[in-house]
């Protein structure tokens, strides 16, 4: 699988270690940034993310800032992205499954490595189910966006 990953300054060291992770797994991972722990703004990132997904450039995206909510905000704003927070395993592959989320959003200064590594790997290991329960969901959430 194509991955998009990037973070703000705090997210930059749990950034790097899933870019490993993920391309130890085999899969590609377009890195936009940041590439340093210089302050920078959470909104810049969300953005690059959402637009790589967007433009076919990845498959999927994962994003990174302090405690995730911010980042996540931020990559919502943009239509067709579908990112949601998720520390825990069940919602980082009910995500996907249920709704297609198509970004996966960390908080660095809210779990750990290991934790962010059964995240990311229950993410990418999940799928959009298609039932007609959630495809139907999915249609409602896509009508959200046209009214905007």
């Amino acid at each position: 699988m194509k991955l998009v990953i990037g973070s703000d300054h705090a997210g930059f060291e749990l950034k790097n270690a899933m870019g490993d992770l993920l391309r130890g797994l085999g899969h590609a991972v377009l890195d936009v940034g940041a590439f340093n722990t210089n302050p920078s703004d959470y909104p810049d990132f969300a953005e690059a993310v959402g637009r790589a997904v967007l433009d076919g450039k990845a498959e999927r995206g994962v994003l990174i800032c302090g405690s995730g909510v911010g980042a996540s905000v931020a990559a919502n704003k943009l239509i067709g992205v579908r990112a949601a927070v998720c520390h825990d395993t069940y919602s980082a592959h009910q995500g996907v499954e249920h709704d297609d989320m198509n970004v996966l959003v960390l908080g660095s200064r809210v779990i750990g490595v290991k934790l962010a590594q059964d995240l990311l790997k229950a993410y990418i290991g999940a799928n959009f189910t298609h039932e007609e329960r959630h495809n139907r969901r999915l249609a409602k959430v896509k009508a959200l966006e046209e009214r905007r």
